[in-house]
Parts: structure tokens; C-alpha cells; sequence
């Protein structure tokens, strides 16, 4: 699959879809931020709760990860027939009585003041009848679309972290094989270095070959990168090719992500002292180290 299509999704995201529907003016809205699980939170108005489960439902078919806060508002045109919940009313009543009459009060009870208490009016049609079942259908088309915006949102940020991790991955490669030709180039000189330490210490004395030789193998056993480097250029490549394959790839990019860093750390516990090229190496190795940490930054806003 071609690198340039956008093939994978952020968690960040915001949608909304409205619609009128026999005398209501419905609008669902979708907020989504990263997260390592589904966390859905629905909120829905009263006397339609039993609408939630439906839509996390939905949530589960189209979205994989992220905390994701779904917020379904209802409001009358004028042309819905509204629904008054008589026994709450009634209660707010009887308590507004006893409050007059144990205080003495003359004022009486305003009703445009009553139907504004929480539970008096739903704001939604009445339970179990037909305009019940069609203000459902309205609210889940909603909610379909507003999810269908959502996630052209997120595929356009994921388009641009895509981009972003894979500057970063050229960064890496192009390190880590600097650092293979500095090794390189660096083996020769520590048997020179070796043989100028050794004729310091021991003056006129003779100087095995052999033994230099032995030495400077050790020494080029204890700094040989060359696993390191090999496995490193491996999880590059595996990163890549899963950001051109798509799909759900948060997961499997931190668990990359922590196998560089491990090599990262070997490699720069393996630089060759304090010369001119360990420490060009040892820069080189913190270069590797920070743009590992800039993709682990992106990776977590990976669905």
C-alpha cells in the first residue's frame, strides 16, 4: 500500500451532526483524545437512557481506541407534543405547599418555574411510543455521521503523524549509520593507540605482536555494535513498513519502539572511550535516544 494515502488514524478528534425530526431538533457530538483502551462516556437526556447501550455499541463497530465522549442534545421546536412527568410535578408541588404554609408564605407556585425542575419535563417523547422509536432512528443516524466526520478528522491528523514519525525514522537511520562508519574506521586505530599506550609503559622493552593483536581484538569485541546496529535498522524498517500497512497499529508501534530504545541504550553503553570518535558516537547515540522519544510522543495518539 502506498506510504502516501492516509492509512492511519489519530485519537484526537471532534464531530457533530444535527437534524430535525418531527418536531425535534436533535444534535449529537463526539470528542475523542488518546487513550490505551476504548473509554467511551455517553451522555444522553433523560428518558432516553436506553439509548446508551445502543451507542456504545456503535462506538465499539467503529472505533478501536481512545477516551471518547459522545453528548446527544434534544431540544422541542414547538411542534412536539411534550411530555410532563405528573408525579414528579406533583411532588415539587406538595413540597412548594408545605413550605408555604409552614413559613407562611402567600406566594404561589409558579408552573413555567416547575417545568424548568430537573424531572418534570424530559424534553423527549413520551416512553414506548412511536415517537420514541423515531427519535431513536434520528439520534443514531446522528451519530453515524458525526462518527464518519470523526474519523475523516482523525485520518487527517493521523496523514500528518505519519509524515512526522517518518522524518523521525530517517533521523534514526541516517545515525545509526554514521555511527557504523565511525566504528569502521576507528578499529584500526585501537591497536595504534594500543601499541603507542604499551611502548609508553614499557620503554626499550620488546612488544609481542601477538599480544597487541590479542588486545586490540578484546577491545574491539567489548565496542562491536554490530548486533545493536543490525537490530536497530530492523525495528526501523519493521516501524515504516506497519505505518504504510495501516490499520491498528498503536500497540504494535510502542512495542517497536521500546525494543529501539533498548538497542539504543546498548549501543551507547558500548561507545569507545573519549576519543574524538566515541564521543562523536556517544552524540550520535543521545540523537538516536531523543528522536525515539519524539515518536514514542506520536505513537500514543496512534488508534
Amino acid at each position: 500500500m502506498s506510504a502516501a494515502n492516509p492509512v492511519i488514524r489519530s485519537m484526537t478528534g471532534f464531530a457533530e451532526a444535527r437534524t430535525d425530526e418531527n418536531g425535534w431538533r436533535l444534535r449529537v457530538s463526539i470528542r475523542s483524545v488518546n487513550h490505551r483502551f476504548l473509554d467511551p462516556h455517553v451522555r444522553v437526556p433523560e428518558g432516553l437512557e436506553r439509548l446508551e447501550p445502543q451507542i456504545r455499541q456503535v462506538l465499539r463497530e467503529r472505533l478501536r481506541r481512545g477516551h471518547v465522549e459522545v453528548t446527544v442534545h434534544v431540544e422541542s421546536t414547538g411542534l412536539a407534543a411534550v411530555h410532563v412527568n405528573a408525579e414528579v410535578a406533583e411532588a415539587y408541588l406538595k413540597a412548594a405547599e408545605s413550605l408555604r404554609k409552614k413559613f407562611a408564605l402567600k406566594a404561589e407556585p409558579d408552573l413555567i418555574g416547575l417545568f424548568r425542575l430537573p424531572g418534570v419535563v424530559d424534553g423527549t417523547a413520551e416512553p414506548g411510543s412511536e415517537q420514541e422509536e423515531m427519535m431513536a432512528r434520528a439520534v443514531e443516524a446522528c451519530l453515524g455521521q458525526a462518527l464518519t466526520r470523526l474519523n475523516e478528522m482523525r485520518a487527517v491528523e493521523g496523514r500528518t503523524l505519519a509524515d512526522e514519525m517518518r522524518g523521525l525514522l530517517r533521523g534514526i537511520a541516517e545515525r545509526a549509520a554514521r555511527i557504523e562508519e565511525l566504528i569502521a574506521r576507528s578499529l584500526p586505530a585501537y591497536a595504534e593507540r594500543l601499541t603507542e599506550r604499551l611502548k609508553e609503559l614499557l620503554g626499550s622493552s620488546a612488544i609481542d605482536p601477538a599480544r597487541i593483536a590479542q588486545e586490540a581484538a578484546m577491545l574491539a569485541e567489548r565496542g562491536d555494535t554490530s548486533e545493536e546496529l543490525s537490530r536497530l535498522r530492523s525495528h526501523v524498517e519493521q516501524f515504516g513498513a506497519a505505518l504504510d500497512s495501516g490499520g491498528e497499529l498503536g500497540k504494535k508501534l510502542d512495542f517497536l519502539l521500546q525494543e529501539m530504545q533498548r538497542e539504543a541504550n546498548t549501543l551507547l553503553s558500548k561507545s569507545p572511550g573519549v576519543e574524538s570518535e566515541g564521543l562523536t558516537i556517544t552524540g550520535l547515540g543521545l540523537e538516536i535516544k531523543s528522536a525515539i522519544e519524539k515518536l514514542r510522543e506520536q505513537v500514543q495518539n496512534v488508534e
